[in-house]
């Protein structure tokens, strides 16, 4: 019976996640779902990548939180359209939570939408939320065990940011097995070695992000 029920709700979600997709193509907007742990670098990721990309498209963020409106006044201050989506305990973002969000947009002046999904390395790979890609992101501060001990993250994931990627030599952090066990569980996705920091990595994975938005938008 807990299965069926389960089943149920996933279906329910796949199908509003299937409206927002609809919605976002009327508006030829692309929305990215960005996932990660707390600390990973989603926030500081976003940010670099947006001013790496200034002039070339018109972003708006929904900044997912159990609480808090900290990463969202970060946002604001930039000058960036931002929604605050609070979850008060849940530990992912759902379809219907986007739906009810994006006519907060104005969305005929924007070309993508981020959605930095809650910090968790479980759950919100669970759910689709109408996006066109994922980007997963594992800081090297985290350990080089993460994608062997929560594969569904990667399995799904379109990109993999290898995050905070100047802090390498200080840790005991095995890129080549990272990189193995994501090729294991998602042959098809591609690997960035960043740090938003200083810039290393960056211009490739914008290009990478760039190919992905125009493929939705143009």
């Amino acid at each position: 019976m807990e299965i069926k029920v389960v089943h149920q709700i996933l279906e329910w979600n796949e199908d509003v996640s299937n409206e927002v997709k609809d919605d976002l193509k009327e508006h030829k907007v692309c929305l990215v779902n960005v996932m990660g742990s707390p600390g990973a670098g989603k926030t500081s990721l976003i940010t670099a990548l947006m001013q790496e990309l200034k002039g070339k498209y018109r972003f708006g963020v929904i900044e997912g939180d159990i609480a808090g409106q900290i990463d969202a006044e970060k946002m604001e201050s930039l000058g960036i359209p931002v929604v605050q989506l609070n979850t008060d305990g849940a530990c992912h973002i759902e379809a219907m939570s986007i739906k009810h969000i994006l006519p907060d947009f104005d969305m005929d002046n924007l070309d993508v939408i981020f959605v930095e999904n809650i910090g968790n390395l479980v759950c919100p790979a669970e759910f689709n939320i109408g996006e066109d890609f994922r980007v997963a992101i594992l800081s090297v501060p985290e350990g080089d065990d993460k994608v062997a001990k929560y594969p569904l993250m990667f399995a799904t994931t379109d990109g993999l940011i290898i995050h905070k990627y100047d802090m390498i030599e200080h840790f005991d952090f095995d890129e080549d097995r990272v990189i193995n066990d994501a090729v294991d569980v998602n042959p098809n996705v591609d690997v960035f070695k960043v740090s938003s920091r200083k810039g290393d990595g960056m211009k490739e994975f914008a290009a990478w992000f760039s190919n992905k938005v125009d493929a939705k938008i143009n």
